[in-house]
């Protein structure tokens, strides 16, 4: 296929699970750039955490944060800003609230918690490379909230926590789990799809001209929105199903391996 852009999900996808960059995973990237096909990034993480990977990579194109609601340029300048709607992150948040679920709220460029000793904050740390603000009340900023995260070590509860949410807040806000262990709510009609499908019309590029790449739910309407679509091999079955191809998991090099089998044709 004719390939001109390449847009990559991160965590479980680009990174391994310490957070790593590989040296194939950076020479992948380097030879989409050298042959000329732009290579960006749709994450739910914040801008702030997508910083070292823009630098690590030498990205040029607008970068998804927060599942595409938030556009920013590779140095981070604000390019568009949704929020959720402050009725919507009020519900949202006294759902996880009552269901004894931690809450983070990334507000005003800011991560913010009440607990910096949670499940959790130590991983967020380190992804991020920046601390968190510790706030006892998060009430305050549930009127300019870009994301609202549920976090919890009991998996399964989450899941279920995520079927019910998304059913309540159905159309007015987006609710997915980004990992087995975050629950993230963020503006409704937008997601990685969305920030796809608008960098493409921006580079005058048809979807079939576009790969992508991804492991979790969320990444299924990245992969709606594209020519080529390959799931990771650490991916759940549902979003495996959901590609058109499918690559080594992300602790084994499985983003290098697919730029170079699918998008360069290497055998």
């Amino acid at each position: 296929m004719d390939i001109a852009l390449v847009v990559s999900d991160v965590d479980g996808t680009l990174v391994t699970d310490d957070k790593r960059l590989t040296r194939a995973t950076i020479d992948a990237a380097r030879r989409l750039g050298a042959a000329g096909i732009g290579f960006t990034l749709a994450s739910s993480r914040p801008p702030v955490g997508l910083r070292s990977l823009a630098e690590s990579l030498d990205l040029r194109l607008p970068m998804g944060a927060f599942n595409g609601s938030t556009v920013c340029a590779p140095d981070l300048r604000p390019i568009s800003e949704r929020l959720i709607p402050e009725a919507v992150a009020r519900e949202a948040a006294a759902r996880l609230d009552a269901a004894g679920i931690d809450m983070w709220v990334f507000a005003d460029g800011a991560w913010n918690l009440r607990d910096a000793q949670a499940p959790y904050t130590d991983l967020e740390r380190r992804t991020l490379q920046t601390d968190p603000t510790v706030m006892p009340d998060l009430s305050p900023l549930l009127g300019r909230a870009a994301k609202i995260v549920g976090v919890s070590r009991d998996h399964s509860g989450l899941a279920r926590l995520e079927a019910t949410l998304a059913a309540e807040l159905d159309g007015r806000a987006a609710v997915h789990c980004s990992q087995p262990y975050y629950l993230d709510v963020t503006p409704p009609g937008i997601d990685k799809g969305s920030f796809v499908a608008d960098l493409g019309r921006q580079l005058g590029l048809p979807r079939q001209r576009i790969a992508t790449l991804g492991d979790a739910a969320n990444d299924i309407a990245l992969f709606r929105e594209s020519g080529l679509s390959i799931a990771m091999g650490n991916a759940a079955a549902t979003v495996q199903r959901a590609a058109s191809a499918v690559t080594l998991g992300n602790n084994e090099d499985g983003f290098a391996r697919a730029i170079n089998r699918f998008v360069f044709g290497d055998t």
